[in-house]
């Protein structure tokens, strides 16, 4: 069996990821697994490049049908910040609750505590230095008034999803199915299944 590598190491990411592709035609393996394989810096200007990016540079390190995604929280009051930052708003070493401060203390600046919100997540498919599929999934809501549940990890508890009236981290059940991850990487199982079943060479 063909392995993919879904090259991340956030566990968070892990579990969501393997859980959708847990019946793909593929052997599931993880940077977990790696720990001596050094991360690319993210120089892209947006999550599409920033997926490309990984996705090349691991597939080519490793040999392996490689997939990477880049993900965050766009904020329309904050301009779509953090944005690509997602991850590193605040400092690589700010914890979320710190980040959460510094978003709460900038809406409150502008008077706009419930500012409209998107998780965008882009992911890419390489092998052989080729791009073989590329998406992207999007879910919108609003920043809640204050960080709510202790499902989910991330960005999770301050953003409200209004069709539930709750944010992702009291959804963490529900979470996948109405998620950007769990979009994008539900189209990435179609395209796998169906390149399996029509013999594709990937």
């Amino acid at each position: 069996m063909t392995e993919l590598l879904i090259a991340t190491t956030n566990r968070g990411k892990l579990r969501e990821i393997t859980a959708i592709l847990s019946d793909a035609p593929f052997e599931i393996v993880t940077l977990v697994e790696m720990p001596d394989l050094p991360a690319p810096e993210e120089t892209g200007r947006t999550f599409e490049e920033n997926a490309r990016a990984k996705a090349l540079y691991y597939g080519a390190a490793t040999g392996k049908l490689t997939v990477a995604e880049d993900s965050g929280l766009e904020i329309d009051a904050l301009e779509g910040a953090p944005g690509i930052m997602s991850a590193r708003f605040g400092g690589p070493d700010a914890t979320y609750p710190e980040r959460f401060a510094l978003i709460y203390e900038s809406l409150r600046s502008k008077g706009a505590l419930d500012s409209p919100a998107r998780f965008v997540c882009a992911l890419a498919l390489t092998h052989d230095g080729q791009i073989l599929f590329e998406t992207r999934g999007v879910v919108e809501g609003r920043i809640a008034r204050e960080p709510r549940g202790e499902g989910g990890f991330g960005y999770d508890p301050i953003f409200f999803y209004p069709p539930l009236g709750r944010t992702l981290a009291e959804v963490e059940h529900e979470k996948s199915t109405v998620s950007h991850r769990g979009k994008a990487f539900r189209k990435l199982r179609e395209f796998l299944r169906a390149s399996e079943s029509e013999n594709l060479r990937i």
